[in-house]
């Protein structure tokens, strides 16, 4: 799901991915919660902080 989404470098994915990771492991989520929290956040800043959109974009991807 939000792996697929993702736009930029391989590393950022592979940073994105590790995040993933990380909160499987210590928050205990599902890959679907886990990539569901990071697209909430991704959009809750980009929505309120509109000057970064591109770069979270560029981190995240982005529609």
């Amino acid at each position: 799901m939000f792996g697929n989404m993702l736009g930029g470098s391989g590393d950022m994915q592979g940073q994105v991915g590790e995040l993933v990771e990380k909160l499987k492991l210590e928050a205990g989520l599902s890959d679907e919660q886990a990539q569901k929290v990071l697209h909430t956040i991704k959009n809750f800043v980009v929505d309120k902080y509109p000057m970064l959109g591109g770069a979270v974009n560029n981190i995240f991807g982005g529609k």
